[in-house]
């Protein structure tokens, strides 16, 4: 991703509303589906292509997408494990619990932490939340259920 900061956002006419995202120093703070974008974002930028590809049906699991996360150790190991599902698969909470390093899906407190963090997702798509698929997610309903289309879930 190139170091451009500020603002960006495109319709996304598969989502029914814009993916907008905000990026610094190389890395992207946040990602929503807002029905208008602010009107300070800017159209252009590699990432909101490779975004219009994937909403495309072209694979691409934004891995080498840096997103700056400030949340608490317990979520970043979550999101860390969120991340690395791959294209196309899906697993339950529980599943996630196991994957995820000191996580105990028969602990409520784990539990708790693990939809909390999924529900407050700052980078839904980039962070698939998408992917598991008893959990909340970060983005809208409707926009979950079209992730999880394109990925044939």
């Amino acid at each position: 991703m190139n170091e451009e900061a500020g603002i960006f956002a495109r319709e996304a006419s598969y989502l029914g509303r814009h993916v907008q995202f905000g990026a610094a120093q190389g890395r992207v703070l946040s990602l929503t589906f807002p029905n208008a974008p602010d009107d300070e974002a800017m159209p252009d930028h590699e990432l909101l292509d490779r975004i219009d590809g994937y909403l495309d049906g072209t694979e691409d699991d934004f891995a080498d997408v840096t997103v700056a996360l400030t949340v608490s150790t317990d979520r970043r190991r979550m999101f860390e494990t969120v991340r690395e599902i791959p294209y196309g698969e899906q697993v339950s909470v529980a599943q996630l619990l196991r994957m995820t390093p000191d996580g105990d899906p028969d602990d409520e407190d784990d539990v708790r932490t693990a939809r909390t963090a999924l529900a407050d997702n700052p980078a839904p798509l980039l962070i698939p939340d998408h992917r598991v698929r008893n959990g909340p997610s970060g983005a809208p309903a409707a926009v979950e259920q079209r992730l999880r289309s394109v990925e044939g879930l």
